[in-house]
């Protein structure tokens, strides 16, 4: 294993020139990385500037933004057999002029299925950008393909740029026009196009897979799942759920697509999710995690900008300052990550139950905090250990994926589950709870408090009755957010015991295979499914193990 996995002389990527310093070529590629990254198609943070201007409602935009995050998704299943297809150059040229499009068109259009499909689209092509870029300097980053190091570089990327790109949009809203932030980023988007065509050259892979077995029926009834999905989630509040048409109709075809996604699933030799995959223990494991851990944390997207809006007053530049907490978090979340988990092996119990009890460390602090008169320093705390606990799970959960022993050409079908769960279902099932949560438990302390305001403080029978509601609003509010936070940090605490007195000994061994393995892995299983499709027998090698 050690002979298998030795670096073969010093790092070098032969798709740049030699007149570019050796040491500058990977820097290169993390440059592209960041502006991929950053070039989202549509930016979250001016989604009220979005509302402000345009015929869209908020779900509309949120709806759009999770669109983009389920076409980074559903990329994962056929990533690299697209990487093995296509060269390095060819696949950063395409995403970029996608990007470019995306940008123009969510930048003017107020058609939300118009904004949605390109958002998507956007997605997926920012996701294979991402993987032409960092799967170049994969060995320059961890010689021994150890993905426990890979992930920490690709979570300090990735969030890192979710927190900057809100900030950045923020900002340029403030000085001009939201729309310039779209500007911005062609800007950039067309300056890596350029450098791409004078700094990297059309390297072909040694071996030439073409894109044949691929279920794209499958992928696109997967599509259709997630989208109803996040759909319901999104706009099940603004719909009153199931009471309207809408939600139930998204229901049914949610259902329709995932129940022929499982029918197909049992009989295709290569379904674009196989059953080997969704019942993998190390999947399963991370989907009920992040399903918990996520919920625990939707409060972020549910309270954090109400609180800091409607309570403390804060404008939109102090709020979206803010993001420099989390920022701080994720920046020491990944070092901490690097060197306990990646390094030192420390166990995957041992990270998780870190995780939890930052995560019980933000929910008790806010419970004890929230109030009327918090300054925005003494927010630090609560937003620095929800940006540490965060990215502690998703490269722990992450890393567990690559060790589940899932043959390689599975394994991407594991990654766009995990996708999936940890990005979109957290995006949007614990804000839908939270949020259906907080109506109900405002309308009954909202309740109350009228009742005490009008039977026992008969000065307030002199108030405008403007102000009077205003007040009890607020200060249900207030009360409200105290419950539940108050309530989660109960269910955090007993998530933390739990994990604390079950067995957990696996340390971190998720060694990836080299890219030579990989091709050959995926040829031979090309070719057993040309093979299955005529007839034809498939040989026993055609399902390599991941660490074989």
């Amino acid at each position: 294993m050690a002979d298998w996995h030795a670096p073969q002389g010093p790092f070098d990527i032969p798709d740049v020139p030699d007149f570019i310093p050796r040491r500058l070529k990977p820097y290169l590629f993390i440059f592209f990385v960041l502006i991929v990254q950053f070039s989202g198609g549509l930016y979250l943070a001016a989604a009220s500037d979005m509302v402000g201007t345009t015929a869209l409602m908020q779900e509309d935009v949120l709806m759009a933004g999770y669109a983009s995050l389920i076409g980074l998704a559903i990329n994962f299943a056929v990533m690299f057999r697209i990487k093995f297809r296509f060269s390095t150059r060819t696949q950063l040229l395409t995403s970029a002029i996608v990007l470019i499009a995306a940008n123009v068109i969510c930048a003017y259009t107020t058609s939300v299925p118009v904004l949605v499909i390109t958002c998507f689209v956007a997605g997926w092509f920012r996701m294979q950008a991402t993987l032409a870029c960092n799967s170049t300097i994969q060995l320059w980053l961890t010689p021994v393909r150890d993905m426990a190091i890979f992930f920490c570089y690709v979570y300090i990327i990735v969030d890192s740029v979710i927190q900057l790109s809100g900030i950045a949009t923020i900002y340029t809203a403030f000085y001009s026009q939201w729309e310039y932030m779209h500007w911005i980023m062609i800007g950039l988007l067309a300056l890596m196009m350029l450098m791409v065509l004078i700094l990297v050259r059309p390297v072909r892979a040694p071996m030439f897979i073409p894109l044949l077995g691929i279920d794209w029926i499958g992928a696109t009834l997967w599509t259709g799942f997630m989208m109803c999905f996040t759909f319901i989630c999104v706009y099940g509040n603004f719909y009153d759920w199931w009471g309207a048409s809408e939600i139930r109709g998204a229901t049914v075809l949610g259902f329709i697509c995932m129940a022929i996604n499982l029918w197909r699933a049992s009989f295709l030799h290569h379904p674009y999710i196989s059953f080997q995959a969704m019942k993998n223990r190390n999947v399963i494991r991370a989907t009920l995690i992040y399903l918990v851990f996520f919920t625990l944390l939707a409060t972020e997207h549910v309270f954090e900008h109400s609180y800091a809006a409607n309570i403390l007053g804060f404008d939109e530049t102090n709020l979206i300052d803010l993001n420099w907490y989390v920022f701080a978090g994720i920046i020491m979340g990944c070092a901490f990550t690097y060197f306990t988990f990646a390094l030192r092996k420390w166990r995957y119990k041992t990270m998780t139950v870190i995780s939890f009890a930052l995560a019980a460390v933000y929910l008790g602090y806010f419970y004890f905090l929230i109030d009327y008169g918090v300054e925005k320093e003494m927010l630090f705390i609560p937003l620095f250990a929800r940006g540490v606990a965060s990215v502690i799970i998703s490269i722990v959960f992450l890393t567990s994926i690559v060790q589940s022993g899932l043959p390689f050409t599975v394994f991407p079908q594991a990654l766009t589950i995990n996708g999936f769960t940890g990005a979109v279902m957290g995006a949007t099932l614990g804000p839908a709870l939270i949020g259906e949560l907080l109506r109900h438990t405002m309308a009954k302390n909202a309740a109350l408090l009228s009742a005490s305001i009008t039977d026992f403080n008969p000065d307030t029978a002199f108030l405008p009755l403007g102000q009077l509601y205003g007040m009890v609003q607020q200060h249900a509010l207030i009360i409200s957010m105290k419950e539940i936070y108050g309530w989660l940090l109960i269910i955090a605490l007993v998530s933390l015991l739990a994990i604390m007195i079950s067995y957990g000994p696996v340390r971190p061994f998720a060694i990836f295979p080299k890219w030579s393995t990989i091709r050959k892995a995926i040829k031979r299983s090309v070719r057993g499914s040309n093979k299955a499709k005529h007839g034809m027998p498939a040989k026993n090698g055609c399902r390599p193990s991941l660490m074989n």
